[in-house]
């Protein structure tokens, strides 16, 4: 591979690095692979395959360039087309996906049912397959030729093999997949310094793991070694997308303070690029180090995140709790997820300790017993609120462990799951507050 950065005519080429289920390897690779073309001199376009704020944040700082999602339940395929326009003067997009290659749900949304396959075949990027083969030899190559199979329309760009046990485990893989027509691009070792760090709703941050930039050059060293780093930019390729359609979101006001530390960072690249295109100007502040929301501010957004691991300190920032109160009274304040647990009147942590929140409404959440609460959200929008008028319908994702102990205010919106079920958690509403569990990724209608 020339170290000379490409001429590319038309679309940008790209793969989608996929896998038979979580826990592959993906993100291992997606971002040794970042940063092993970027030292190589390409300008690589990161991407993510559905509602994911961690990954993002680790491609950006692998690839030197933003990393956005790309949602086929919530975003229909003009607004796909806007994101993956950010990718104008690239050598290569290397997106990775969620779950399994073909995991979603089971009613279709906008642009498909949110699995990777979706957004690999709609931007005509081959699939990058990453192979765990513990326990297998070359009958990894039958489930790899399964996948290769199973969607006639997407074609698979190669294999990689990850943690390989040994140079005869790897030659027993690579007969298989010989016979069964896969080429084979990498085979990588089982290194135990190469690993992401997890907690309970997944990885650790970028900003908080203490080796980031070492991380992801060992991550790079690897790739380097043990993959065709040529065969796979070879492979990479593009079709042209539908004309790009923006269907931005409203920003909630004109100067909107965004609460933004280690408590409140579950934020989307696209929505804070609306609301900017739209005017709008950004003001963050720190509820942790006990700052107060811009008093020029029009609108304050608190975003999820844990706020359970600072209950403590967001409970003594009696300066931040005050002035969000004051706040409210003449202007509108929406919380998502952790944002909405700490507007609440108490959050009670894993230990059953119970911390007062702000009390801007009457929710009290529990992590002392972890109920997991996950999947797409459609929701109506019960009266006005996010900068959109009652009635509006708007759609998102939740993804959290907290228990719901009081939800005494009124329903912020009608909420029903991606098969149009009825969601019990409505989000609440009261006087200037809104706040749901589930995080905006775009409006419907």
């Amino acid at each position: 591979m020339s170290g000379a950065r490409a001429t590319v005519a038309g679309p940008v080429p790209g793969l989608m690095i996929s896998a038979p289920a979580s826990g592959s390897g993906k993100t291992t690779l997606m971002l040794g692979l970042a940063r092993a073309f970027a030292n190589a001199g390409l300008a690589v376009q990161p991407f993510k395959s559905g509602p994911d704020y961690i990954d993002p944040a680790f491609h950006s700082a692998a690839a030197g360039r933003a990393s956005v999602n790309l949602d086929s339940w919530a975003m229909p395929p003009g607004r796909i087309a806007a994101e993956v326009g950010r990718a104008k003067g690239a050598d290569l997009i290397l997106a990775e996906g969620s779950m399994g290659l073909f995991d979603g749900v089971a009613k279709p949304g906008l642009a498909g049912t949110g699995a990777s396959a979706d957004i690999a075949t709609l931007a005509g990027w081959p699939v990058l397959m990453v192979i765990d083969p513990k326990g297998q030899a070359q009958t990894a190559a039958a489930v790899a030729l399964g996948l290769a199979r199973f969607r006639p329309d997407l074609p698979i760009a190669g294999v990689i093999l990850n943690r390989v046990a040994s140079p005869r485990h790897e030659a027993l893989i690579r007969a298989g997949m010989a016979e069964a027509g896969l080429p084979v691009l990498g085979a990588l070792p089982r290194v135990a310094t190469i690993t992401m760090p997890e907690r309970h709703l997944g990885l650790v941050q970028a900003g908080e793991h203490p080796a980031l930039e070492a991380l992801i050059e060992a991550a790079a060293a690897l790739v380097t070694e043990h993959c065709d780093l040529e065969a796979i930019h070879i492979a990479a390729a593009a079709r042209v997308l539908p004309a790009p359609v923006a269907t931005r979101l409203p920003p909630p006001g004109q100067r909107i303070a965004l609460a933004r530390d280690a408590a409140f960072s579950f934020t989307y690249p696209h929505l804070l690029d609306d609301w900017r295109a739209e005017g709008a100007e950004i003001l963050p502040f720190s509820p942790l180090a006990d700052e107060a929301p811009d008093p020029g501010a029009d609108a304050c957004w608190l975003p999820g995140g844990y706020p359970e691991l600072h209950a403590g300190r967001l409970a003594a920032a009696a300066r931040f709790r005050a002035a969000l109160r004051a706040f409210a009274e003449t202007r509108p304040v929406h919380g998502e997820c952790g944002g909405y647990m700490a507007l609440g009147a108490g959050l009670v942590d894993a230990e059953g300790t119970r911390h007062e929140m702000a009390g801007l409404l009457g929710l009290v959440t529990s992590f002392a017993k972890r109920q997991m609460h996950l999947g797409y959200r459609r929701a109506r929008l019960a009266g006005p609120c996010l900068g959109l008028p009652g009635g509006a319908v708007i759609a998102g994702h939740e993804f959290h462990y907290a228990g719901v102990v009081e939800q005494p205010d009124a329903p912020m919106a009608a909420v029903a799951d991606a098969a149009g079920q009825t969601v019990a958690e409505t989000g609440s509403r009261r006087g200037n507050v809104s706040g749901s569990f589930f995080h905006l990724i775009g409006g419907t209608s």
